[in-house]
């Protein structure tokens, strides 16, 4: 068999649209092209939140084509000052192209959903044919495209009054790269209806040519009158609590603008609806957005049930327990949203916990004692949720064994013992594990610092296991015996929900994690199939960002270099100056301050934290795997994998 060529000729070079036609899942969902006319219909949104346009209306057309039609400025049809190109081109033909890039005042769009500037790109790219009308400055303007290539060039038709303005584009999606070519029309009608719901006064319309069937929305009373048609009527604890605030020009904080619109209705039973959006973008994972008005709804209330004395004595309230019946719809306007993939299904931007939880606490104070009784219901009902969860918890301990290990004296342990949530972290040496124990949250986190490099236990028997100090205050602290993959251990003692490997971003905290994993694949395989072992991922650097224009001064944390090349990069299209910013390094966790550690690192609504699994690999090959990387007598087999692999390696100087 002849040996593969691999020379210069190898390295391809995707250009234009053609990575998105390769590899379409990195850039939208396959499963049908709803997100492909998304992304239009984004656009016109966006019109619609600065401020441009009160219409947009959308054409199931009967070939299986979708027209966007909005009546904001244009996308604007002149050349482009750098790249020669029309402008109204390059939006439909080049990746990173787009006005929502520039957050600068007089910027064309100050808040947006769309960021990553691949939206109606992909469109494109994804579509058989795709059709632009631009009605601009008294004219009209025609673009076609056929597989993402221009197909007719850009020109000028027939001339229209100044006062119409605006932009349609029809879409014939490709079947090919879609597994079902039909449009989900539930969830169409569903975008379309957040969006009036969202966009105060502009009415949205959808026309269906095969059934003659034409549905429209306007929502005058917005997100509460969303919320109470969504709840059909179901009872209520309290009225719909609404709010909006957002950040005035003297804010230190935040960017003028950046704030929140929700409605909240808690309910006495039934399903609850919580619908959360950035910038007028569904998303529907969630984020820290809705990490900040749960965070803000359970501050509020419970101040006030402590301020008038409605807290029994050995209850304690928890954020879950004010949460558990509330049903919301919260749309937030975040200046740089960072999100979670190209789809945008969860928020991934930390200052926007704070932003929101603070705005909806103050307002959530201020309605509660103006409605003092309503505060009361809403306290006692927060509080029968918080007495349910303690006899829950207290049935589960009865069936525990009384005979329990005496545990670590290192062992900085939780309050909670509800292992739904909480989490034990073991952490690299004494100062690292001062600065977790200092930044934890002591209700549902504990901290078991480590000593040194664990042993090697790949080839150790389970009967020697607790020779080694460390491997025996970890087996006690967590609550599980060592045992095999065939066995049935007792998992019933499990003290934590989430086994936490926090070491440091560098190769000794790697090797490190290495052993760790290697004790948790070979001793307490169980814990890893069942999801509980985790490895906590602190950032490698800070970046330290200077004030400009309506962005406050702010600290960016990166895992990596990648991501701090990707920062730096995001930092020159947003038009700071070179140096401008300062970039620090972190040696190690013990060099990050308590309140850096929770909030990068430890934070729930702010970390990132990776489940450990199998991957692509199967047990078999993943053993297979270690015996090669840990066994004692693999030396020559090691260093022929390194010789191998080696060029893989990710070198920090």
């Amino acid at each position: 068999m002849a040996t593969p060529r691999y020379d210069e000729a190898s390295i391809r070079v995707l250009k234009g649209l053609e990575p998105v036609r390769q590899r379409p899942g990195m850039y939208t969902r396959t499963d049908n092209p709803l997100h492909i006319l998304q992304e239009v219909i984004d656009n016109a949104a966006d019109e619609a939140l600065a401020g441009f346009g009160r219409q947009i209306d959308v054409t199931l057309h009967a070939d299986g084509s979708v027209t966007v039609e909005d009546d904001g400025r244009g996308i604007p049809v002149g050349l482009h000052p750098e790249e020669n190109a029309p402008v109204a081109e390059l939006v439909f033909t080049r990746l990173h192209a787009g006005g929502k890039f520039d957050k600068k005042d007089g910027g064309a769009y100050a808040f947006s959903g769309g960021l990553h500037g691949v939206g109606v790109s992909v469109t494109n790219a994804l579509a058989k044919r795709l059709e632009v009308r631009i009605w601009r400055d008294g004219a009209t303007h025609e673009l076609v495209f056929a597989g993402g290539e221009v197909l007719e060039p850009l020109r000028t038709l027939e001339s229209v009054s100044r006062r119409k303005t605006g932009t349609r584009v029809r879409v014939w999606p490709d079947p090919h790269y879609f597994d079902s070519a039909a449009v989900p029309l539930a969830d169409l009608i569903h975008v379309l209806r957040s969006k009036a719901v969202l966009l105060n006064d502009v009415k949205v319309t959808l026309t269906i040519e095969k059934t003659g069937e034409r549905r429209e929305w306007q929502y005058r009373d917005g997100l509460r009158g969303y919320l109470e048609e969504a709840l059909d009527g179901a009872e209520k604890i309290i009225p719909v609590f609404e709010g909006r605030q957002y950040a005035a020009e003297d804010d230190e904080s935040f960017a003028p603008g950046e704030g929140a619109h929700w409605a909240v209705a808690w309910t006495a039973e039934g399903t609850v609806l919580r619908e959360s959006y950035v910038n007028l973008i569904s998303t529907t994972a969630g984020g820290t957005h809705e990490s900040g008005l749960r965070e803000g709804l359970f501050n509020a209330v419970k101040a006030f049930a402590e301020l008038h004395g409605l807290v029994p004595k050995g209850v304690k309230l928890l954020p879950e327990d004010v949460f558990a019946r509330a049903s919301f719809v919260l749309s937030a306007k975040v200046l740089d949203p960072q999100f979670q993939g190209q789809i945008k299904e969860r928020l991934n931007s930390r200052d926007a916990v704070r932003l929101v939880s603070g705005f909806v606490k103050n307002a959530l104070d201020l309605w509660l004692n103006a409605n003092v009784e309503y505060g009361k219901k809403l306290a006692e009902t927060a509080i029968r949720q918080a007495q349910a969860r303690a006899r829950s918890l207290q049935k589960v301990e009865k069936r525990k064994s009384s005979g329990v290990a005496v545990l670590p004296g290192k062992l900085t342990d939780c309050e909670s013992s509800d292992a739904a949530r909480t989490e034990i972290f073991l952490v690299e040496g004494d100062s690292a594990g001062g600065s977790a124990k200092m930044g934890r949250d002591k209700e549902f986190q504990a901290v078991l610092p480590l000593r040194g490099k664990v042993l090697n236990s790949w080839e150790v028997d389970r009967e020697r296991l607790f020779a080694n100090n460390e491997i025996h205050d970890i087996s006690v602290a967590i609550g599980v015996d060592p045992h095999g993959p065939s066995d049935s251990p007792d998992l019933s003692g499990l003290r934590y929900g989430r086994i936490c490997i926090l070491s440091d971003a560098d190769v000794d905290g790697s090797h490190i994690q290495v052993l760790l994993l290697t004790l948790f694949f070979k001793h307490f395989p169980k814990l890893v199939e069942a999801g509980h072992v985790h490895v906590a991922r602190p950032p490698l650097f800070r970046v330290d960002v200077p004030a400009a224009g309506k962005r406050p001064a702010r600290k960016v944390y990166c895992l990596d270099q990648g991501e701090l090349d990707v920062v730096q990069e995001k930092l020159r299209t947003e038009g700071l100056r070179e140096g401008s910013w300062s970039i620090s390094r972190f040696k190690g966790l013990g060099e990050m301050s308590a309140e850096q550690l929770w909030d990068t690192t430890m934070n729930p609504d702010t970390r990132r934290l990776m489940r450990v699994g199998y991957g692509a690999l199967d047990a078999r090959a993943t053993t297979e795997m270690f015996d090669m990387l840990m066994g004692k007598g693999e030396s020559a087999h090691r260093r022929s994998w390194l010789e191998e692999k080696g060029n893989l390696a990710e070198v920090d100087v």
